[in-house]
């Protein structure tokens, strides 16, 4: 089977490449991804899967890959993925998440080719949602709160149009709070690993920066999402829409505690103004019982052993930057 990865660079792209590849059942994994993008999270795999330079906003360069390669899956998984970003770059945002998306699924159609498609959503386009709408089913209404979110229901939507329209085998997904080695230090607990270990190091102060620690979320492991992922395109409809989350509920400000049970070091909180939202969705918690009845599968990782995992022996945490 020739599988396609679209930001194959990335936290999750690259999980999953290692995921399928760690399978050992002959696939052909080919990677999307810009060439000025880092490759670190490739570094175990880089000589075993096909990179193929392309941006999503240049439908040319999809066309021209995808003829090259029929690919039989695609994992449409690139975006501009940063919530706190897209409040000042709204444009680009959009651009890259529905018209880069758009563009994708523009190039299957050219060319008639029939992969099963995955596109991968957010939960952030349920916004804030009321107790009422807890836990949150596929049938909530949309209430996005960034510009992120809004891409996010547009590039939803349009996946479901090509099915609709077309009949396109895309199949959407709608992923709460995962988190897990390589996640960028933009997100809220890759971000607080990194200041934990740095200041145990002693390269930094015993402040720990943070937002708004009220926030409630479900948690799930990287490595249990590529799973469901790869579960999903063998066992999901086509032309359906699946939330996806972890078993584990708490407040940020939880999560942080847990996170600073497991250091020797006592460290300040300190709330900084800037890593707080213009509009903020507080309370996400997924019913996933439509994923697990149709596909029979369950998260496994608790987020003790998420944040105790270690790439990098020498140092705390495996979320902080090389040194």
């Amino acid at each position: 089977m020739k599988v396609l990865i679209t930001g194959v660079t990335g936290f999750v792209g690259s999980h999953l490449a290692e995921y399928i590849l760690n399978l050992n059942e002959g696939h052909d994994i080919y990677g999307l991804c810009r060439w000025r993008s880092p490759k670190d999270n490739l570094e175990k795999i880089y000589n075993k899967i096909s990179l193929l330079d392309a941006d999503l906003c240049d439908l040319s360069a999809l066309i021209r890959h995808f003829k090259a390669v029929k690919p039989d899956v695609i994992f449409h998984l690139a975006a501009q993925s940063y919530v706190l970003t897209s409040f000042n770059s709204p444009i680009h945002t959009l651009w890259t998440n529905v018209i880069g998306t758009t563009n994708l699924l523009e190039a299957v159609r050219i060319l008639e080719i029939d992969p099963i498609i995955h596109i991968c959503s957010s939960s952030e386009v349920y916004g804030q949602v009321t107790e009422a709408d807890v836990p949150i089913k596929e049938t909530c209404p949309f209430r996005p709160a960034s510009p992120y979110a809004v891409s996010k229901v547009g590039e939803d939507m349009v996946a479901l149009q090509y099915w609709l329209s077309y009949g396109m085998k895309t199949i959407r997904t709608r992923m709460f709070t995962h988190t897990g080695p390589r996640r960028g230090d933009v997100f809220a607990m890759s971000f607080f690993a990194k200041q934990v270990a740095s200041g145990e190091l002693g390269l930094t102060s015993s402040i720990i920066r943070v937002g708004n620690l009220k926030s409630v979320r479900t948690f799930c492991d990287v490595r249990d999402a590529v799973r469901a992922y790869w579960i999903m395109v063998q066992k999901g409809k086509h032309g359906d829409v699946y939330n996806i989350g972890g078993n584990r509920t708490m407040t940020i400000g939880e999560s942080l505690d847990i996170l600073l049970s497991f250091s020797k070091t006592k460290f300040e909180i300190k709330i900084d103004p800037a890593l707080m939202r213009p509009s903020d969705v507080t309370l996400q918690i997924p019913c996933t019982d439509k994923f697990k009845k149709e596909t029979g599968w369950e998260p496994e990782i608790s987020i003790e052993k998420t944040f105790l995992f270690r790439e990098l022996p020498a140092l705390s945490y495996s979320y902080i930057i090389k040194l």
